[in-house]
């Protein structure tokens, strides 16, 4: 089975109007489809370019900020919603920091072309999240189960945490998508490498979309750095380096490819080497000291 995927590099604009927004999106999305894509990805916080339409004294505070995002979700989800079914695709929205009981997570929504749709919360925060913003870890990892495979989700950070997406490739995904947002080259580049290091370890493919460009109205998305890039293990039949598809810097827009899930498939059984089987063979740490040197 092919399957066409598009990964944002989306700019985080200063929007005069809520309508400005919806046409933002909706156009970007209608380009996609155009193009053949089944499944959209939007990058970790693309939303808080909702912000802008907030007076300066909130949009200019961090915490402030979390509070006036909220009456802006209902809109929200129901633009996303609205054309993943127009366009008949599946639809990773950006992340959007949701009230709980007082507590802000960072959730994604992937919406389905019939309307249904799930949520992936980020569980582990940078420090920056935790320590100054007061965004809070999820509690769990979902698998989803699609038209298109079994989809999972790791948002930005949680992609440098190999336990993570081991655990969703032991359940069975073939893909997984990583949202991200990023203040600095070096912030993109350890995303961006995990997401390698993830497609090697797990045999599967990896879609990262960041935010790019600046904002700065907002302190908590003041300078965006990424590419948009998917990723596979290097193996028969794939590229050598593992890169499928990178965006350039400096532009906004889709990084648009095909990937082939049987040839992936192939790949987990008869590889050139079989990193997803051969995880689980671990090897026990002995402790031991240095007490002599045997030349």
């Amino acid at each position: 089975m092919r399957i066409k995927i598009a990964a944002c590099q989306y700019p985080i604009d200063s929007l005069p109007d809520l309508t400005a927004w919806r046409n933002k999106v909706s156009a970007l999305v209608a380009e996609a489809a155009t193009a053949g894509a089944s499944l959209l990805v939007f990058p970790e916080y693309a939303s808080l370019e909702l912000a802008s339409l907030l007076p300066e004294a909130v949009r200019s505070d961090l915490r402030a900020t979390l509070a006036g995002m909220q009456p802006f979700l209902p809109e929200y989800l129901a633009l996303h919603r609205e054309l993943a079914e127009r366009h008949q695709v599946y639809l990773l929205a950006g992340s959007f920091p949701v009230a709980n009981d007082g507590v802000y997570r960072n959730r994604v929504w992937l919406f389905g072309s019939d309307g249904r749709c799930g949520w992936q919360d980020k569980l582990i925060m940078t420090r920056f999240e935790r320590e100054q913003w007061g965004i809070a870890g999820g509690e769990g990892l979902t698998l989803f189960e699609t038209a298109i495979g079994r989809l999972g989700i790791l948002i930005c950070y949680d992609a440098e945490f190999p336990l993570l997406a081991r655990a969703l490739v032991a359940a069975g995904a073939d893909l997984l998508l990583v949202p991200s947002c990023t203040d600095g080259w070096p912030g993109y580049h350890r995303v961006r490498i995990a997401c390698q290091a993830r497609a090697l370890e797990g045999q599967c493919y990896v879609v990262q979309s960041p935010t790019v460009g600046e904002a700065s109205w907002s302190p908590a998305v003041d300078v965006n750095r990424g590419l948009a890039g998917v990723f596979s293990p290097p193996d028969h039949g794939l590229p050598d380096d593992g890169v499928i598809a990178l965006g350039r810097a400096g532009e906004t827009g889709w990084a648009l490819t095909e990937l082939d899930l049987d040839r992936l498939r192939a790949v987990q059984t008869g590889g050139q080497v079989l990193n997803r089987r051969d995880w689980g063979e671990q090897r026990p740490v002995v402790v031991r000291e240095i007490d002599r040197v045997v030349l």
